[in-house]
């Protein structure tokens, strides 16, 4: 079966970075889009990034321009997210996700869902 495991999740002071990481297993990685989305204290969850299969096209939500990077390594099945200046209102759990679709942004369209790391961003 489809699994998608996250890693990489802490606490950080604000300014500061992290790397989450996303093995995935199960599927025909280079066939799906891979992305990030995240659910802060009482929201919806929510677009952070994605990139697709194919040319590796890359997509960000306004709130993480600039300061996101998205990477796929399609010889390890893994997604990376490297998360620099991060804010106290990145704070959040992080979901890795995969979707057969180019582009996707929707977090209730999405076809697998991995079990999200927590980042906590302190002010």
């Amino acid at each position: 079966q489809v699994q998608l495991v996250e890693s990489g999740g802490g606490i950080v002071q604000a300014g500061g970075s992290l790397r989450l990481s996303c093995a995935a297993s199960g599927l025909t990685f280079t066939s799906y889009t891979m992305g990030w989305f995240r659910q802060g204290p009482g929201k919806d969850r929510e677009f952070v990034a994605t990139i697709s299969w194919g040319v590796s096209s890359t997509h960000y939500a306004d709130s993480v321009k600039g300061r996101f990077t998205i990477s796929r390594d399609n010889a390890q099945n893994m997604v990376y997210l490297q998360m620099n200046s991060l804010k106290p209102e990145d704070t959040a759990v992080y979901y890795c996700a995969a979707d057969r679709k180019y582009r996707v942004t929707n977090s209730r369209d999405i076809d697998y869902w991995g079990q999200g790391t927590q980042v906590t961003v302190s002010s």
